[in-house]
Formats: C-alpha cells, sequence, structure tokens
C-alpha cells in the first residue's frame, strides 16, 4: 500500500498544484500541451481505477466502456439536443454511476478471472452499441460537432486553456482520492484487499464497499471521458476500445497499485510511450508487455512504491552501519 504519511501527501498536493500554474510558463509548444492534456484524462481515469484494483483488490476490464460513456453522453446531449455542457457532463457522471451500480453489484460478487471476464462482456457490449447505433453515436466515422467548454464568455477552445481545465480536475481527483484512503473508507478497502473473509469478520460490508469503490471509479472515467469530448471535439469508438481498458490496467500496475501518486506516474510515462511509438502503432502492444514484465520482474510493488521502498531501505542500511551493525533484508 502507499507508503506515504499526511504530511508528506500534503506537501505533494503543493508541490503538485504549484507545478500546474508554472508549467504552462515555460511550455510553448502545442503538441506537448497537447500530451500533457492527453496525460491528464489518462490520470483521471487510471486514479479511480486504483481505488478499484490497488485499494479494494477488484481487477476491472470495464473502463473504456465508463470512458466512453462519459464522452458520448456529453456529445450526444450537448452537440444533438443542445443540452448546456457542464449540467450535461454532472448528468453524464450521474448515468454511468447508475450503470455501473447496475453492473458492479452482480460482478463483484465474482472472484478472479471470472471478474474480469465480467468487465470484459460488458466493455465489448458497449463498445457494439457504439459502433451500431450510428444515427445516434457515429458509428465508425465517429462524433463531430461537439463544442468546447466555456465559462461565461471565456471559451475553453486551445491546449493551453484546456491544460488548466484538466489538470484542475485532475488535483480535485487527487486530493479526493488521497482524503478517502486515508479515512475510515480507505481502511476497509485496505482489509478488503487483504482478506474479504477477515474483513468480513470486522464487521465490514466488503459488497457495498466493493460496489460503491466500483461506482466511484466509473464516474472519475465518465468525467475524463466528458473533459476529452469537449477538448477534441470529435469522438470515435476507436477511442474507447478493448485496448485502452489494458493500457489503463497496465497504468496501474506500472505507476503502483494501492498508490495514488502512482497513478500519476503510471499513466504520465505510459502516455508518452504511446506517443513516441505512435509511428510503429502496431508495436504498442509488445512495448506495453515489455514495459509491464520489467516492472513486475524488478519493481513488482510499482515505480513509486517500489523506488520510495528501495530509498527507505538504503537509508535504513546507512544509519544501521553507521552504528556499526550489520544491515540484512
Amino acid at each position: 500500500m502507499a507508503p506515504f504519511t499526511r504530511k508528506k501527501e500534503t506537501l505533494f498536493l503543493i508541490i503538485f498544484a504549484l507545478a500546474i500554474i508554472l508549467i504552462p510558463l515555460f511550455v510553448k509548444n502545442k503538441y506537448h500541451f497537447m500530451v500533457m492534456n492527453i496525460v491528464g484524462l489518462n490520470t483521471i481515469v487510471v486514479i479511480g481505477l486504483n481505488l478499484l484494483i490497488g485499494f479494494t483488490g477488484q481487477i476491472s476490464l470495464g473502463h473504456a466502456a465508463f470512458y466512453g460513456m462519459g464522452a458520448y453522453l456529453s456529445a450526444i446531449f450537448t452537440a444533438t439536443f443542445g443540452f448546456p455542457p457542464w449540467p450535461t457532463i454532472v448528468l453524464a457522471m450521474i448515468i454511468t454511476g447508475m450503470v455501473a451500480y447496475f453492473v458492479g453489484y452482480p460482478s463483484l460478487k465474482l472472484k478472479g478471472h471470472y471478474l474480469v471476464m465480467a468487465t470484459l462482456g460488458f466493455s465489448i457490449i458497449v463498445h457494439i452499441f457504439m459502433v451500431e447505433l450510428d444515427r445516434i453515436t457515429g458509428g465508425p466515422s465517429g462524433f463531430p460537432g461537439i463544442p468546447h467548454l466555456s465559462i461565461g464568455a471565456f471559451v475553453f477552445d486551445n491546449d493551453f486553456k484546456n491544460f488548466y481545465l484538466i489538470w484542475t480536475f485532475v488535483f480535485f481527483c487527487i486530493l479526493v482520492s488521497v482524503n478517502l484512503v486515508n479515512s475510515r473508507v480507505g481502511r476497509a478497502l485496505k482489509a478488503i484487499h487483504g482478506s474479504e473473509v477477515a474483513a468480513n469478520t470486522l464487521g465490514i460490508d466488503t459488497d457495498k464497499y466493493k460496489t460503491k469503490v466500483f461506482v466511484l471509479s466509473a464516474v472519475f472515467a465518465s468525467l475524463a471521458g466528458s473533459l476529452y469530448a469537449h477538448y477534441i471535439t470529435f469522438i470515435s469508438p476507436r477511442s474507447f476500445d478493448f485496448y485502452y481498458s489494458i493500457q489503463a490496467v497496465t497504468m496501474v500496475i506500472v505507476g503502483g497499485m494501492g498508490s495514488v501518486w502512482g497513478a500519476f506516474f503510471g499513466a504520465g510515462l505510459l502516455t508518452v510511450l504511446s506517443e513516441f511509438l505512435h509511428v510503429a502503432e502496431k508495436y504498442n502492444i509488445i512495448a506495453y508487455g515489455a514495459i509491464l514484465t520489467l516492472v513486475l520482474v524488478f519493481l513488482p510493488e510499482g515505480i513509486v512504491v517500489g523506488f520510495y521502498n528501495f530509498y527507505r531501505r538504503r537509508k535504513i542500511k546507512s544509519m544501521i552501519e553507521k552504528r556499526g551493525g550489520e544491515f540484512r533484508v
């Protein structure tokens, strides 16, 4: 689990907020802004998924569906029916949360690969709807004409403006997650991850907690999808296919399961890597598999927790050696 104290978490949040404010002052390239914005959107999805996988121990391959639902619901309601964007984003999150509840409540009673297959099946069904309901979704050709978000007369119509919008939401998602995992609910989720049987004996309603965190992670994905739709102003089913679910789970594992900050680093690393491999798209899966294998072999706890524990062991070893003792792992 995440090894950081509340004092360190607060320090990281302050540094993170300052970085959001200051980075745009030094970055001028539009392409770099675009990559950072995609990193932000992926981070929101992965933070929610990490709460489910890393803290609760429930593996889902269905979050591409929730990401796509947020995008398509926002696009259809605003571009087709003329709904105002901001209330539509909230509406999309509510609808996605309701769907997640009805999917998650029975599915989360399953264990291991049965749960994985159930969520994968749901993701495939949603993707089929995106493709086949072409009169509503635009089908394989995509859905154009989605309006930009705005506050009054201020329109988020370029990468620079969307950077502040997206990363403000990233900050609040991290803030919510940090407070959640450090609360009574977070301790219950960790207990469920350790042993559901033991958690039940302690009076923890495991079914209720698993369903609630599943819904919360789906709502995070829906928010990211809505922001993506209004940022790009064009969406297609390809952006929300099975491969994205694999990508999101890989980001969780690489960053560090059970670490809120690991979600940020995992999303950042693999999103940037995808951009480097864009010219050789068919090798993306090979590269992801190789990275996942290396991390599982050399840093099984993920990048953030793994390097933190390595630093801590080195520090303890140094202190013991200074006192003339012997350090043993």
